[in-house]
């Protein structure tokens, strides 16, 4: 019997730019991504049957097949059916930490931690580049969940191309916990509303979604630039969550007031960060928002930027 504990940071968004409409129904997007060290642990063993079992302490989150770490067993169990066959099912248990449906792919990193742990129990041996076009089957943020770091992402956001680790820079961030915004609405409403302005061929798209990899925010990225890089933050899905979930302007507008380098919504939201220099910054701008009572459910977090994806934390291996 084998087991591993696994750390699963989760990832905001630096950039993240529509540019248009792909043949499989899906965006193309031109985004930067961070990991930071607001995580989830994933309790990883085998067991001496066939099945899948998932556990997890938030009582939120599905404990079947339609949670992503569940369809990550899957897909390994499809993929590798002699090792499957050799070693049996595995017992998954979930210990929350990054809020749900959040914007900061929680689920994603969770199925990233069950292909690695799998991985390792099985002995398959698999590269990062072999578990991220797994991961791709899954979800375009689970293959950057497990590398981790900094990377810019294109295509749908699987493929990636890393970048320098940034050093000492924390972000505050703030989530109602009675709001969630899906992510289908947010791109189709965006769809509807700006698809007019799309790129569609496929030349000018490609040449925009490289010019991400030369503008001014990976030059700040690489000069280790804050002050820089929270001027040049930027989310095209602001423009529709922003306005149809007013208290989620508000709540950026509460993290700008208090001196953040920059303050935006992660992904399709609703969670937004405030980036700062040092965790004294991030602490006082965590309490002087708190002190403002926005709302009763509001929740804030303090997390540096880390430059890891998935690692093990701990494992026990017995006969």
């Amino acid at each position: 019997m084998r087991s591993y504990s696994l750390i699963a940071p989760a990832k905001i968004n630096l950039h993240l730019e529509i540019l248009g409409n792909r043949p499989d129904g899906y965006h193309e997007l031109a985004m930067i991504m961070q990991s930071i060290d607001l995580a989830d642990q994933i309790d990883i063993r085998s067991i001496s049957t066939d099945n899948i079992y998932l556990h997890c302490d938030h009582p939120q989150v599905p404990q079947d097949k339609s949670n992503l770490a569940y369809r990550a067993a899957e897909l390994m169990m499809r993929q590798f059916p002699k090792a499957y066959a050799q070693y049996g099912g595995v017992e998954i248990t979930l210990h929350k930490r990054i809020p749900i449906a959040a914007g900061l792919a929680g689920g994603s990193t969770d199925a990233a931690a069950v292909l690695v742990g799998i991985d390792l129990i099985w002995n398959l041996g698999l590269t990062q580049s072999e578990l991220q076009e797994l991961g791709a089957q899954l979800g375009s943020d689970v293959p950057f969940c497990i590398a981790g770091g900094t990377a810019i992402a294109t295509g749908r956001g699987e493929q990636l191309s890393p970048l320098p680790d940034i050093h000492q820079l924390y972000v505050v961030l703030g989530k109602y916990r009675s709001l969630t915004v899906a992510t289908a609405w947010a791109y189709q409403t965006y769809r509807q509303q700006f698809g007019s302005s799309y790129i569609t061929d496929a030349k000018s798209l490609e040449t925009r979604s490289s010019r991400v990899h030369s503008g001014p925010l990976v030059k700040a990225m690489f000069h280790q630039d804050g002050v820089k890089m929270g001027q040049l933050l930027h989310n095209d899905l602001e423009r529709v969550v922003l306005p149809t979930y007013p208290q989620v302007l508000q709540l950026r507008e509460a993290f700008q007031s208090q001196g953040a380098l920059g303050s935006m919504m992660s992904g399709s939201g609703p969670t937004v960060f405030a980036l700062t220099q040092s965790s004294e910054q991030a602490n006082h701008i965590q309490q002087q928002v708190k002190a403002m009572n926005l709302a009763p459910d509001l929740e804030l977090w303090v997390a540096q930027f880390c430059n890891t994806g998935i690692q093990v934390i701990s494992s026990v291996k017995s006969n």
